[in-house]
């Protein structure tokens, strides 16, 4: 634990950010994305990703435009209504699934299915200022037809899907039985929204079984693993985290339910978030344990699990969120980036696990613990991750992977989640200490994030009148349906009212 003290405190703080920096550092956001989104435009569209050392395209996921169709959103946080508009345009008219191409079922949804239903949601509503007239549900269709062609992955004995689908033929037969707990239970936002716009409850049925499929094949202490067979629910891999392979299973528990108000999410998010803290806290970090023992298998931090504590934000449970925030953001400030993964026992970089990827989730946890205490130091924080990602990651076309955090080799790969999360979280960061200028902070309704990132408003048409209640204070919760307390968090005010959180009473 001395050795863990000793790297938390490393390292000396600078300034803080002044109003003045802040809206430069905005500024440089903008002038970020834009260099990253104009060269995949440039020289990558209508590929999937672009390679933005050597400057050209690849399809990376399905060859559907990737990276245009999960920065659309991020174009409407810009208010940028002319590039916007042309996007919404193009996939309109060329953008189609009727391809022989195997797919991922959960990143497909969580970035293509995710990406035009926010986008349809924004360009379809007077209210967001992003209305196109001329629109006529293209992207709501390409929704639909979408997500009818990844139906055919949720047909197993125990609802979790495979997971891959053909977009032509369905399943194969020699499809893999086995998938993860996050790509089988990362689905009901998506899938519920898309059935509360066309009506049909097909989607959200199917997902939500996953869920339940899950949630059934838990162990007697709460936990679940990383892997599991989806004919059999067998548990194939029976380590236990809160990072790769089930990191957004726990995070849609709590939003599926912040989104749709249904008592069974918040039930299995209570639950498990009280197994988690239980058998996986070991203060201030978050150990990898057998999912029926708790015996510490891995006593490593890898990169995914740097999205907790933005989750327990939302679940209000702040003071453990800052704790953990600090310990993971001291692991970035000692390499300049966060590897995939780091050996909490030799407090090293674990072998093989180098790499940044231009990964959000340190990022996001930032975002949400400003929102929730307006403490400067998270504007530090992003001061300090924009400066390593302009420094180390900025190449001539895009914004490049980091291949090994120590000696700072780039790689000629950028990820579309870099234009819909990274830069997203980094921009709404620093707008919010100028007052959040922008349609999340000062739209017409409250807005979750999918795990891509991807805007999800809680409109009457998704959240039901009295359904559901939400983290920004703008539905009150119904003491019928729940037992949440109204915490205000009140430290470092300094930049307007911090966030108004929902206690969850997990202990």
């Amino acid at each position: 634990m001395a050795a863990f003290l000793i790297l938390i405190s490393d390292g000396a703080s600078a300034a803080s950010v002044t109003a003045a920096e802040a809206l430069q550092l905005r500024d440089e956001v903008k002038e970020m994305f834009y260099h990253a989104y104009n060269g995949y435009m440039d020289h990558a569209f209508p590929l999937d990703e672009l390679r933005p050392m050597s400057c050209v395209g690849e399809d990376s996921l399905g060859g559907y435009a990737l990276t245009l169709v999960d920065s659309l959103d991020m174009l409407a946080v810009l208010g940028d209504r002319e590039k916007f508009f042309d996007a919404v345009n193009w996939i309109g008219k060329h953008l189609r699934f009727d391809k022989n191409k195997t797919v991922s079922v959960f990143e497909t949804t969580i970035r293509v299915l995710g990406g035009l239903l926010s986008a349809h949601m924004l360009v379809s509503d007077q209210a967001t200022g992003m209305v196109m007239y001329d629109y006529n549900d293209e992207l709501l269709n390409l929704a639909e037809d979408l997500g009818r062609r990844l139906l055919p992955a949720f047909d197993t004995p125990t609802g979790i899907p495979y997971g891959s689908v053909n977009l032509l033929y369905g399943v194969s037969e020699d499809e893999s039985q086995v998938t993860s707990t996050a790509g089988g239970g990362t689905l009901t936002m998506e899938f519920g929204v898309l059935s509360r716009l066309t009506g049909d409850p097909v989607f959200e049925e199917v997902s939500r079984n996953a869920v339940r499929g899950l949630w059934a094949q838990r162990s007697h202490i709460g936990l679940v693993g990383a892997h599991i067979n989806v004919l059999s629910g067998e548990w194939t891999h029976k380590d236990s985290g809160i990072g790769t392979s089930i990191d957004s299973f726990y995070e849609y528990l709590l939003k599926a339910y912040l989104l749709f108000g249904e008592d069974e999410y918040l039930h299995m998010f209570k639950e498990s978030y009280k197994a988690v803290m239980r058998y996986l806290f070991k203060d201030p970090w978050y150990m990898e344990v057998n999912m029926n023992s708790a015996v510490v298998v891995w006593p490593l931090f890898n990169s995914l699990q740097a999205f907790w504590p933005g989750l327990q934000v939302l679940a209000g449970d702040v003071e453990p969120a800052t704790q953990t925030h600090t310990a993971f953001f001291s692991v970035w400030k000692k390499f300049g980036f966060t590897p995939e993964g780091f050996n909490l026992a030799s407090m090293s970089i674990q072998p093989g696990q180098r790499s940044y990827p231009l990964r959000p989730e340190l990022i996001e946890s930032t975002y949400w613990l400003y929102k929730a205490t307006r403490d400067p130091i998270y504007l530090d924080a992003g001061r300090d991750i924009l400066a390593s990602i302009q420094y180390g990651c900025r190449c001539p076309c895009g914004y490049c992977h980091i291949a090994d955090v120590e000696t700072h080799q780039q790689d000629d790969h950028m990820e579309s989640f870099f234009l819909s999360e990274t830069v997203k979280y980094l921009y709404l960061l620093f707008d919010l200490a100028l007052g959040g200028d922008n349609i999340v902070e000062n739209g017409p309704y409250p807005y979750l994030f999918s795990t891509e990132g991807h805007l999800f408003p809680l409109t009457p048409q998704i959240s039901l009148p009295k359904e559901c209640c939400t983290y920004s204070g703008s539905f009150c919760p119904d003491s019928s349906k729940s037992n949440w307390m109204l915490h205000n968090a009140t430290n470092h005010v300094d930049a307007g009212s911090p966030l108004k959180v929902f206690l969850l009473p997990y202990s």
